[in-house]
């Protein structure tokens, strides 16, 4: 990494995961804890809990334990970049992840959820256009969990996301 760039978090991931969960790059929260959406104020995990039943006051690694169970792996679409707080339009030098490494390396995903259009579906597509060597993935850009996206309700947030549930299966 460039010396002006912050990493950010690796991918998680367990046996034969169908659905990847991308979000731009992790808060300052999440980077704190290295936890994937540590603010409590973020959304996701009371909607992953409202699809999968995976109880967001849980401890972390068995939040973790439950998204994997369900065939659902977490990335960001950016490994590193030079931004100050937790706004995405404030992200600079840009080093993407291998998404395309990611895939190659697990062939049963089926789809790849970006977690919001202005972060993650904003970084994805002017790193990634829209992965044409892989025409079988479903691409879909969905609601951002962030508590930045106050402009729509948590209901509204939840059922944009279960568009994700057909995709996702218990591994157990």
């Amino acid at each position: 990494m460039p010396p002006n760039v912050s990493p950010g978090l690796g991918p998680l991931s367990g046996k034969d995961p169908s659905v990847l969960i991308l979000g731009s790059f992790p808060s300052v929260i999440s980077l704190e804890k290295g936890e994937y959406y540590a603010n409590k104020r973020n959304n996701f995990w009371h909607i992953m809990e409202s699809l999968f039943g995976i109880d967001r006051d849980l401890p972390y690694d068995q939040r973790i334990a439950g998204l994997l169970n369900m065939g659902i792996a977490l990335w960001d679409v950016i490994s590193g970049c030079s931004r100050e707080g937790s706004s995405d339009s404030g992200i600079k030098d840009v080093v993407p992840n291998d998404i395309p490494g990611f895939l190659h390396e697990n062939p049963t995903i089926k789809c790849i959820a970006l977690n919001g259009f202005t972060g993650a579906g904003k970084w994805f597509g002017r790193i990634y256009g829209d992965l044409p060597e892989y025409p079988d993935i479903v691409v879909m850009v969905l609601m951002s969990t962030s508590p930045a996206n106050a402009g729509y309700t948590y209901e509204e947030k939840l059922s944009d996301w279960k568009k994700i549930i057909g995709f996702a299966g218990r591994k157990d």
